[in-house]
């Protein structure tokens, strides 16, 4: 069991959303679903918390009301070695969601992700600092993150 576990909190949606990114991510598996009972918030059987992971990260989804909901101020970064793998998770997790900047969008579970590729650090901090510096500018004006044009700066 890892020390530290994700718990994203859904209206009603968990396994549904669950559900949705496990068709995304091709290493990924149920665990465990646990469910009301009688007398809860919601109705007997209606799933409290699915147990999931995704490339061996492991999450837990809650249906838990309308009380919470997502923000921006917490995203989960996919680091991507090319930039088809950049385009394969953009196009999936954008879809009835919101593209945001710089490889930022919202899915339409209002979960934040970053869809980066594994040379961004190195490219921003590039010991050429002019270099550095237009690379952040290029990123500054991009919705979904173009390998090409970062390294082109």
């Amino acid at each position: 069991m890892q020390k530290i576990t994700p718990c994203l909190w859904f209206n009603d949606q968990a396994e549904e959303a669950v559900n949705f990114y496990r068709s995304i991510f091709k290493i990924s598996e149920i665990l465990k679903i646990s469910r009301y009972g009688e007398g809860a918030p919601f109705e007997k059987g209606t799933v409290l918390t699915i147990s999931f992971t995704i490339n061996g990260q492991e999450f837990l989804a809650l249906n838990g009301g309308p009380i919470y909901n997502f923000t921006p101020a917490i995203s989960f970064i996919i680091n991507c070695i090319n930039q088809a793998e950049i385009d394969e998770y953009w196009d999936k997790l954008s879809e009835g969601g919101q593209e945001v900047q710089c490889g930022w969008l919202t899915d339409k579970y209002g979960v934040s992700w970053q869809i980066v590729p594994t040379e961004l650090g190195d490219l921003l901090n590039d010991e050429d600092a002019a270099k550095s510096h237009r690379a952040m500018m290029a990123m500054l004006q991009m919705i979904k993150i173009d390998i090409d044009k970062l390294r082109n700066a």
